[in-house]
């Protein structure tokens, strides 16, 4: 079993923003899943699509917490599905990865990522995978929060739209064959932001 656990803020007017672009990655892996149960309320404070891909079930995952509380939902999830904390993909943004490249990492710090802090806190462990979703760093000092709660622009949309499809991918390359050899596939050929 694997949960990926797609992270952002819920509401229409977070749609399209930076943070919420783990929401977006679920969003289209759900598309993927073979018999997909659709998105339904959880038994918690969060969203939830399960199916399969091959042989394994997938548990999909939106917190509905805001970004700050995301660790709620996660340990709530874990707990009802009886997940480990190894079977947890936590996908976010990540301002210290430039746009146009995807990160995964199978344990670590927050990085100053209040959901992956929030997470840590709330499931006792930083040794879960996350894959990091490169937003850039287009801001001057102390506007961080506002930068990563805007939407991207126009001539960004291309590179985010193909950044979206390499992470999905990335996610159907865990399940196939699993966090560690995945590490080098996902992380091999970062893209560049000249690149169309």
């Amino acid at each position: 079993m694997y949960i990926f656990a797609g992270l952002g803020n819920p509401g229409k007017e977070y749609d399209g923003t930076r943070h919420n672009i783990g929401f977006a990655v679920v969003d289209e892996l759900e598309k993927k899943l073979e018999r997909s149960s659709g998105w339904k309320a959880g038994k918690g404070d969060y969203y939830f699509a399960k199916g399969v891909i091959g042989s394994e079930d997938i548990i999909l995952v939106k917190p509905i917490t805001y970004m700050n509380l995301s660790g709620r939902a996660v340990r709530d999830v874990l707990a009802f599905y009886k997940g480990e904390i190894h079977d947890l993909v936590v996908i976010c943004d990540d301002i210290a990865i430039p746009l146009g490249q995807l990160r995964l990492r199978l344990n670590g710090s927050d990085g100053g990522h209040n959901g992956l802090s929030s997470i840590i806190y709330e499931v006792g462990s930083d040794q879960y995978a996350r894959l990091r979703f490169g937003v850039g760093a287009d801001f001057h000092f102390g506007e961080q929060a506002k930068y990563v709660l805007s939407k991207f622009k126009e001539p960004e949309m291309k590179l985010v739209e193909d950044m979206k499809i390499s992470a999905i991918n990335g996610c159907i390359e865990i399940v196939h064959n699993g966090l560690a050899k995945s590490l080098n596939v996902i992380n091999m050929k970062p893209k560049s932001a000249n690149q169309s």
